[in-house]
């Protein structure tokens, strides 16, 4: 896993959260208002979490649950998150995105967030976790082994039976060098079995195969 790669990452990152780091989270527009941006995170946990909450909880109650987000930028979805779940712990590569996630998870003190390396959770204190999410994150990779190192990182974390439910990206059809740091590496629904079976989850779930958005519901074993 070369290095360069992970402080690639970490530098266009940090080089795109000063440019506009809203942006950069969310293309759907460049002049974000606070409210807009952190509405757009409310959106995707209703989209995404709150409609799924029978495998996301499992029978727990969602104040008690411990969650793990990877690739937070600048707190959108992880204050989301936090008005949800009991705790939250996220990481990001960009130290620049998590001084901004800082700021807008101030009033949030069940949410705390971490620089990690790119690719592991070393940062992340001891202790198991009841649910991990992650979504326009790993589409932005370009490594394959950085991935599926953090799901087996992920894998470490994860309580047994707990949910990962993440994104990466899925149309084959993308021309990805190992060096773009915005269009990462594409997974086919074999490769995401295949990675899932080697890092500890069993694949329940499957959605948008050869799509931008290729969610995968991994349940750890």
């Amino acid at each position: 896993m070369a290095d360069s790669i992970l402080e690639k990452m970490r530098r266009d990152w940090d080089e795109r959260a000063r440019e506009n780091a809203r942006y950069y989270v969310n293309t759907a527009r460049e002049d974000w208002t606070d409210e807009e941006f952190f509405q757009s995170g409310e959106r995707t946990v209703a989209e995404e979490i709150s409609t799924d909450m029978i495998n996301i909880c499992q029978g727990k109650n969602p104040a008690e649950m411990k969650v793990l987000e990877i690739g937070c930028g600048a707190g959108r979805v992880t204050r989301a998150l936090a008005r949800q779940f009991g705790e939250v712990h996220a990481v990001d590569v960009s130290g620049e995105m998590i001084a901004q996630a800082k700021k807008a998870l101030a009033n949030q003190t069940n949410a705390h967030v971490y620089q990690n390396n790119g690719m592991d959770l070393s940062v992340i204190p001891g202790g198991q976790f009841d649910f991990a999410f992650s979504t326009i994150v790993f589409q932005h990779i370009p490594s394959r082994d950085v991935i599926h190192n953090y799901v087996k990182e992920v894998a470490r974390l994860l309580k047994p039976g707990a949910l990962f439910k993440f994104q990466v990206q899925g149309d084959n059809t993308l021309d990805t060098t190992a060096d773009d740091t915005w269009l990462g590496v594409p997974f086919s629904d074999g490769q995401a079995v295949e990675m899932a079976e080697q890092c500890g989850f069993e694949p329940r779930h499957r959605h948008g195969a050869g799509q931008q958005y290729f969610w995968l519901w991994f349940f750890r074993k």
